[in-house]
């Protein structure tokens, strides 16, 4: 797996109008940039910036700025398995990172 780190440059928290705290763009970025590998440690239940990998088997939490990215139907951004965070399109400046988390988010 790769080494976790986060494009801090390129991402900044603020308020968000989905839910609470948000992850947002702090210049425009291009569509397919890494932001990042995420920062995690093991969890044992579903919480607060958990992800659910293969097929819900080894849940982590999300110690990084990327635990800020929020659901989206409509994502600009995507969690690989590898826990790569990339944008799925270009990504305007002050626009929120947002993912889609799954079907059971709608």
């Amino acid at each position: 797996m790769s080494k976790a780190f986060v494009r801090d440059d390129l991402v900044a928290v603020g308020v968000s109008p989905v839910h609470g705290k948000g992850l947002f763009a702090r210049e425009d970025i291009p569509a397919g940039t890494l932001l990042g590998v995420c920062k995690t440690r093991p969890a044992r239940k579903d919480g607060p910036h958990v992800l659910w990998l293969d097929d819900g088997e080894r849940p982590v939490q999300v110690t990084c700025l990327l635990r800020y990215i929020n659901h989206a139907a409509q994502p600009n951004t995507a969690y690989y398995e590898d826990l790569s965070v990339e944008t799925l399109r270009d990504v305007r400046a002050g626009e929120e990172l947002l993912h889609h988390y799954g079907d059971d988010w709608e």
